[in-house]
């Protein structure tokens, strides 16, 4: 992780160095967030929204085979039968 030095404009702006937004993957126009605490102040990265929905899921996962009957799919895992271990 890079460090740097930096000091707060007479208009309370900064500049976060090219070589930390080219480390943070913080290109123009990433939301920040700014957490004030006693020892001074955290700044993050706003995660970005990927406008999925769980309609866009589906279809995500393919299995190859026959399908599987609802009931083969319900059914409880019996661990103690894969690989011997008891739980």
């Amino acid at each position: 992780m890079a460090t740097a030095t930096i000091t707060l404009s007479s208009k309370g702006q900064i500049v976060i160095p090219k070589e930390i937004r080219d480390e943070l993957h913080w290109d123009a126009g990433t939301q920040l967030s700014l957490v004030s605490s006693a020892s001074g102040v955290t700044l993050r990265a706003v995660p970005k929204k990927t406008g999925r929905k769980l309609a866009d899921l589906i279809g995500l996962f393919k299995h190859d085979g026959s399908p599987l009957p609802i009931e083969e799919l319900c059914k409880p895992v019996d661990y103690s039968k894969e690989g011997g271990q008891e739980r």
